[in-house]
């Protein structure tokens, strides 16, 4: 019988341990993937920890690149041997008001890859072809994998900073170095915000093309359109609304935060914005990836095996990662993931 090798969580806080399945099965509407390459992303920390719904045991993954092996039945736009993308919103009602709407990101009855579906920390995947998206050649395999939740998150959280020219980024990293880029080749001034005395990120920021990088407790002199928060911690939202100007926007990136701490009305006052994103659409997929084809954005990873999973994981939320790490499944070859 053929098998698949996955790194599997079986229940929160739990470190992740490899186990063989049989291998699945295309459904209706569903492609059977090889993986290639999964980006490891702080939303897979939050399945980890139990932050974040999920059913467990679960193979979490959401940054999934495979090529196609076989093709269930309702399926249309794939060939077997397709280069794909898998991203964090595997499925949606399609009926529900948000669905009919055109708000799919905000369907009442979603599944997530990697966290309600199983994902890519494995050698197979199964995925609703709806959800799937073909990727631009000019991205290698492992180049390509951050684009699936790191950049289309970033997208979606720089298109709700509207047509801001001075673009805050605090916490710099896998959505930031990606978006900084979008950003700088779209002509915006973008300042990054790291970690107090992490002069290394903060010389990557500017190596991207920022216009001033320092730490989130410093400030520039230039007021700021709109503030981009990427990392998970409560106490930035105020902080940032002391940042941008009147009518300015902070948009706080990620599906989990700590409690935000009260803070002045004053501080929001003169129309100042608060927003969330709240995971993807399609749209955002297919207009994301003419943007990364088109700005020539180039990613920075570090890869590991499979099986060191929990090693990703573990330098992931200790802040020791510049840029993405990714996973190289098994029957990868090394030399397919350089950066692309």
């Amino acid at each position: 019988m053929a098998v698949m090798v996955a790194m599997q969580i079986d229940a929160p806080h739990q470190a992740l341990r490899r186990v063989e399945r049989p291998m699945p099965l295309a459904g209706v509407g569903e492609l059977l993937i090889a993986v290639i390459a999964c980006g490891v992303c702080r939303t897979d920390l939050h399945v980890a920890d139990g932050e974040i719904a999920a059913r467990y045991p679960v193979i979490p993954g959401h940054e999934i690149v495979g090529h196609v092996l076989d093709i269930g039945v309702e399926v249309e736009g794939f060939h077997v041997g397709q280069r794909v993308g898998v991203p964090w919103l595997g499925h949606t009602c399609g009926q529900c008001g948000y669905c009919l709407s055109g708000r799919e990101n905000l369907c009442d009855a979603p599944e997530f890859t990697g966290a309600t579906r199983d994902g890519g920390y494995a050698t197979h995947v199964v995925a609703d072809a709806h959800f799937c998206f073909a990727l631009p050649d000019s991205f290698s395999d492992v180049a390509a994998a951050p684009l699936l939740c790191a950049g289309l998150i970033g997208w979606r959280a720089l298109r709700l900073a509207g047509e801001g020219h001075r673009i805050g980024l605090i916490g710099f990293g896998a959505a930031a170095h990606i978006i900084a880029q979008v950003a700088v080749w779209q002509g915006r001034e973008v300042y990054a915000f790291t970690r107090e005395g992490d002069v290394q990120a903060q010389a990557f920021a500017r190596s991207l093309g920022c216009r001033w990088a320092g730490a989130s407790t410093e400030r520039p002199q230039q007021e700021l359109d709109a503030a981009l928060i990427f990392a998970p911690v409560g106490a930035l939202v105020p902080a940032a609304l002391k940042l941008v100007r009147k009518g300015g926007r902070v948009i706080c990136a990620g599906i989990h935060m700590s409690d935000i701490p009260a803070f002045a009305y004053a501080d929001l006052w003169e129309e100042r914005q608060i927003l969330s994103v709240a995971n993807l659409t399609r749209e955002d997929g297919t207009s994301f990836f003419e943007v990364a084809a088109q700005s020539g954005l180039r990613t920075v990873t570090e890869t590991f095996p499979l099986e060191q999973a929990n090693l990703a994981l573990d330098r992931l939320r200790s802040g020791a990662l510049t840029g993405a790490a990714v996973l190289i499944a098994p029957r990868a070859d090394p030399a397919a993931g350089a950066n692309g």
